[in-house]
């Protein structure tokens, strides 16, 4: 910056001159360059205050904005909290195939305590055992009393017991906000959700995990964060599985059953559309495992995916379709059904005398083991294994269950010609009723085997075929006839054209034989035959039902009534018209007068 001099020497030799005080040009020079310091420095605390002042403006005006927004949006609770570095990812939702709910989360509190900061701990001991009556007043009491500086006492509680235990108002007794799951449909597909625990867990936060069933196959997808809280979408139908579930139930009691299952699949996509197993828990209040006794003793045990059993007739169609499909017999095929065969010390015969010979198509609809025997020998074992093997029935069912994984079907090691004969009508093998429905869907679907689903698909499966679209159109016309004039006479089903086979097996003793009053009634359906799209296994366990003065325990007078209203009551739900088949109409000839 240039400054002009004080005492400039031009006007300082013109003032001597003149006779003036050359002192007075400096006071001026000096009283000038003030004043210009002064203006500049009043200009750029003007500017300053020009700043500062937008400044002010933007901010009031971001936070009149902000104020705006958030008093025109819908108020909302942050989903979770958590100190520190706990875990906060959410787990995601399980729904049905049409968007329903099966399972999310929902949030509530833990309650611990801090027992040196309870003033009054034998009143907080005796009202905490009146809130929550699974506690005790006495034990609690010593706890806090004792040297302890810590004390869980529940890890999740309903909003009114919160507020309840907020009343007593000891600052001992502290919360802890946490998720916890909710499965708002109860018991509806039980074993199928399974259930979850926690995991890593602090007073703070808590890890949900999965246990069982597909919050356990699904776990790391469900609490992936990468995910943000996708659900998982379930190929179940939340009505037909509800509806499924309530009419089994009342079957199971009514028959004077131990337990019961049931599988409905899509015979185009492999989808389980519904699933149950009776009887069964609530996964909001997940049951302990057993620690004695069978199994399937406990409602935690899956009848249609870890049971396994001897199924009876329902494997005969599979024993007929090798042979139709081999070219060894025909529907009309006269087989010789003398018996008893007998094999050493064993015997094979029938429940009732059908005559020396009958068809093959006799042979299904009258449920003839011996018949079913003589075509098994025409196969031979080593085919017979090998179509077995085809339908899945030598390895557990692919399903997304990990229970499904850990369960392997039974047979024979030493496949004889006489195992070769009890596996033809259901004897000498155990599978589980969803592989059984896997097999029935490929009958049903023109002879190709999917891989049985729990997840929703876009699109057909294309499976490996066995069996030809010629046999399986054979196979439906047989099951179809076994309802209408066989075994499964009480399975029809106006407008439904239900086809299907009965089967009925004396359970196995764990100690090698079997019982001759306990058995597994078992009927294995399609519907609507004239074009199927549905696959239905239903199983009593140890049925009994007194009939016309006798105790029937067969799944003709057991398990097929039962089948027959559950497709009643599921077919509207599953939109399936109902359809009339047609009948002849009489001759009519038309003449002039």
């Amino acid at each position: 910056m240039n400054r002009i001099p004080l005492r400039p020497l031009a006007r300082i030799l013109q003032a001597r001159e003149k006779g003036e005080n050359p002192d007075a040009i400096e006071r001026e020079n000096l009283r000038l360059r003030h004043e210009a310091m002064r203006d500049r420095a009043r200009a750029r605390a003007e500017g300053r205050l020009l700043v500062l002042g937008l400044a002010f403006v933007c901010a009031f005006a971001t936070v009149g904005a902000r104020m705006g927004t958030m008093a025109s949006s819908t108020p909302e609770e942050p989903r979770a909290s958590a100190r520190g570095a706990g875990i906060v990812a959410q787990r995601g939702d399980i729904l049905d195939r049409d968007g329903r709910i099966l399972a999310t989360n929902m949030e509530t509190y833990s309650l611990y305590a801090h027992p040196h900061q309870m003033i009054y701990p034998a009143n907080a001991a005796r009202e905490l055992a009146k809130i929550f009556p699974e506690l005790d007043a006495e034990k609690l009491e010593k706890r806090f009393t004792g040297n302890g500086k810590f004390y869980w006492i529940r890890r999740t509680m309903s909003p009114e017991q919160r507020q309840a235990v907020h009343d007593i108002g000891d600052p001992g007794l502290l919360f802890g906000p946490r998720e916890m799951r909710l499965y708002p449909n109860g018991p509806i597909a039980a074993h199928i959700l399974g259930g979850t625990s926690f995991g890593t867990e602090d007073v703070s936060y808590a890890e949900i995990k999965g246990t069982a069933g597909i919050e356990h196959s699904f776990d790391a997808e469900l609490r992936d964060p990468a995910n943000g809280g996708k659900p998982l979408q379930l190929s179940l139908d939340l009505t037909v599985q509800a509806a499924l579930e309530q009419v089994l139930d009342g079957g199971m009691k009514l028959m004077n059953a131990k337990g019961a299952s049931a599988v409905l699949m899509d015979v185009h996509t492999g989808e389980i559309v519904s699933m149950a197993s009776l009887p069964d828990f609530d996964p909001n209040d997940r049951p302990h495992l057993p620690t004695s006794g069978h199994p399937d003793d406990s409602p935690l045990f899956d009848r249609s995916v870890q049971g396994v059993y001897e199924l009876g007739s329902v494997f005969k169609i599979f024993t007929i379709g090798q042979a139709l499909e081999l070219g060894l017999v025909s529907p009309d095929t006269v087989v010789d059904i003398r018996g008893p065969i007998r094999w050493g010390r064993f015997r094979i015969g029938d429940d009732h005398y059908l005559g020396k010979e009958a068809t093959v198509s006799e042979i299904l609809i009258e449920s003839s083991n011996i018949g079913t025997a003589r075509i098994a020998q025409m196969i031979g074992a080593e085919r017979q294994q090998q179509f077995l093997h085809k339908l899945g029935f030598f390895v557990p069912s692919p399903v997304e269950l990990s229970e499904a994984a850990m369960t392997k079907p039974n047979w024979q090691t030493n496949w004889s010609d006489l195992t070769t004969m009890t596996v033809s009508y259901g004897h000498g093998m155990s599978i589980s009723p969803l592989q059984l429905a896997t097999a029935y869907a490929a009958v049903a679907n023109g002879g190709r085997l999917l891989k049985p689903t729990l997840l929703k698909q876009a699109v057909p499966q294309d499976g490996e075929r066995v069996m030809s679209e010629a046999t399986s159109a054979i196979a439906r016309q047989l099951l179809r006839k076994v309802v209408t004039e066989g075994t499964a006479s009480f399975g029809e089903v106006p407008g439904y054209d239900v086809g299907g086979k009965t089967g009925s097996a004396n359970k196995l003793k764990p100690t090698g034989g079997y019982y001759d009053d306990k058995t597994i009634a078992t009927f294995a359906s399609i519907f609507p035959i004239r074009d199927p799209k549905y696959a239905l296994i239903v199983m009593l366990d140890e049925p009994s039902t007194f009939i016309y003065g006798e105790d029937r325990r067969t799944a003709g007078w057991t398990t097929v009534p039962v089948a027959a209203e559950i497709i009643r009551r599921i077919g509207p739900l599953l939109g399936l018209r109902p359809y009339v088949e047609p009948q002849r109409v009489a001759d009519i000839t038309l003449t002039s007068n």
